[in-house]
């Protein structure tokens, strides 16, 4: 088995959309979390920032992370970025180091 791949998502709020975009982002933790291959899901919100969400993921393998943004649930959020998210969505792809 190789190292697992671990993902940062920073994604910023459009003006009053934050928790429009908190609701979307909490309906898919409990799918996401049920995966195979997903290790981790957690959501969290910035406190001086509430409109900044970050996602850490951890995940078996790039091929698991693959197939996690292909689940229905995801396509449907990913079409709901434009309404809700300013800019793009900050991705990280990080490994292990200790």
């Amino acid at each position: 088995m190789s190292d697992p791949l671990i993902v940062f998502a920073r994604i910023k709020a459009k003006d009053g959309k934050a928790d429009a975009l908190g609701a979307a982002l909490r309906s898919i933790v409990t799918p996401s979390r049920a995966e195979p291959g997903c290790l981790s899901y957690v959501l969290h919100r910035a406190i001086e920032a509430p409109n900044i969400w970050i996602v850490y993921e951890t995940w078996e393998s790039p091929a698991a992370l693959n197939h996690h943004f292909e689940q229905p649930y995801m396509v449907a959020l990913l079409n709901q970025v434009p309404n809700l998210v300013e800019g793009n969505v900050e991705l990280t792809m990080a490994a292990i180091v200790e």
